[in-house]
């Protein structure tokens, strides 16, 4: 079983960057895809990108290609999405999740999620 904790998360003028962490628990991290999915009020959570098991592979929503880029650690069991030339249409809570599956880019998809980390981009 994964746990996941976000952390990075803050307030940032568009066209600034920010770098989100997850940290996740357990042994078999190494196993799971890793995703970032975003969401803001009354709005269905969305797919932002996702992450191989080996970091070999990475998957991105079309909004954010070019702008966003996730990579993972094993040893530190961290999965990092860093986001630059932010926009304030990004400004959403921002989910970890992992999943065996891959590619993964729904969110039924995904079994294990983190409580998220706020993101908010001023104009």
């Amino acid at each position: 079983q994964a746990q996941l904790v976000e952390s990075g998360g803050g307030l940032v003028q568009a066209g600034g960057s920010l770098r989100l962490s997850c940290a996740a628990s357990g042994r078999t991290f190494s196993t799971y895809t890793m995703g970032w999915f975003r969401q803001t009020p009354g709005k269905e959570r969305e797919f932002v990108a996702a992450v191989s098991r080996s970091g070999g592979d990475t998957e991105y929503a079309d909004s954010v290609k070019g702008r966003f880029s996730i990579s993972r650690d094993i040893a530190k069991t961290t999965v990092y999405l860093q986001m630059n030339s932010l926009k304030p249409e990004d400004t959403a809570l921002y989910y970890c999740a992992a999943t065996r599956t891959w590619i993964a880019t729904m969110t039924s998809e995904y079994r294990y999620w983190g409580q998220g980390t706020q993101v908010t981009v001023s104009s």
